[in-house]
């Protein structure tokens, strides 16, 4: 069984009468990366920032491998190499004078400082830009010489805050190949508002809404939302509805003009066969069968805009 890294029960944040985070639970193990999504002004942010010890919480209690990060915050910060937003880069310095002096603020004894310089610099591809000023490389390798600080003293925790903003689509794919390689080793946390980002690098994901969290899941079950329910089916010669929803599987069929029509069904139970068989048996003229599948920004779209909210059956039920 993996190791828990990090396990948060209950957190909470307010701000005066603003409640920023409310009641929040997840756990993250060895080798899992985490996809952390919110709406602007969520609590996303507030979440990272207690989770990574530069936040003190209203309530609730944040463990960083077994150590309450309240109680002992040097212990639990030394596991937790964080990546902000904006990279915290002295451009003046080389990159190896760069990671030198991470090395030594996250007290890497000095004979061992040259080994972690190395393996941080193999694991994100710097060999070759050591000597060189952080100013002149390109956003992508900038990006990589911020994962490299955050690695380079072994952290059992990555957080990685929007690690792919600004860069062009070959860096972003090399530092996606860098996430999930990460991961291997590392609980990962990414906190991101680019969706396919979670979908491609993510093991699990989880959604927080005004200060809730209200979607948490395996990537594997959110893909399953994104199966197609429904059918858009086009025909020279409609039939009536009732004559559609007999059809076995169809749950139900909306009339949407000009002899189209719109056919939902459970995800595991197609009426695509019946229905082409039915169409060709009644001569219905049938030029169109398509499913429809729902994106992920779609279903993103439905949990967040949800009118109302049950936190406790959204905490439990959804992180079961």
């Amino acid at each position: 069984m993996a190791n828990t890294l990090i396990q948060v029960e209950h957190l909470s944040r307010n701000y005066g009468s603003l409640q920023a985070v409310d009641r929040v639970n997840f756990e993250l193990s060895q080798g899992e990366v985490l996809g952390f999504l919110g709406p602007n002004g969520a609590g996303k942010s507030t979440t990272m920032q207690m989770i990574t010890g530069n936040l003190a919480p209203s309530q609730g209690s944040v463990k960083i491998c077994g150590i309450d990060l309240l109680e002992q915050p040097k212990l639990a910060k030394a596991e937790i190499g964080y990546l902000p937003e904006q990279p915290p880069l002295y451009r003046e310095l080389t990159v190896d004078e760069y990671l030198t002096f991470a090395a030594r603020i996250n007290r890497i004894a000095k004979n061992k400082i040259s080994a972690a310089l190395d393996s941080a610099k193999q694991r994100c591809g710097l060999e070759q830009v050591g000597k060189r000023l952080i100013n002149n490389l390109s956003k992508g390798y900038q990006q990589r010489v911020g994962i490299a600080q955050a690695i380079i003293h072994s952290p059992s925790i990555v957080v990685l805050d929007e690690p792919t903003v600004g860069l062009d689509p070959i860096q972003i794919r090399e530092i996606r190949d860098l996430i999930r390689e990460l991961g291997k080793e590392h609980g990962v946390i990414l906190s991101t508002h680019i969706l396919p980002e979670v979908q491609m690098t993510c093991d699990h994901v989880q959604i927080i809404n005004r200060g809730q969290l209200v979607f948490a899941d395996k990537i594997e079950n959110l893909n399953q939302r994104m199966q197609a329910s429904s059918l858009i089916m086009g025909l020279q010669h409609s039939p009536t509805a009732e004559a559609i929803t007999t059809i076995e599987h169809v749950d139900a069929a909306d009339d949407l003009g000009d002899d189209r029509w719109r056919i939902h069904f459970q995800p595991e139970s197609s009426p695509a066969e019946a229905l082409a068989k039915q169409a060709v048996e009644n001569n219905w003229g049938l030029y169109e069968l398509t499913p429809e599948h729902k994106s992920l920004e779609q279903i993103f779209v439905d949990i967040t805009t949800a009118e109302q909210i049950q936190p406790e059956q959204t905490q439990e039920e959804q992180i079961a």
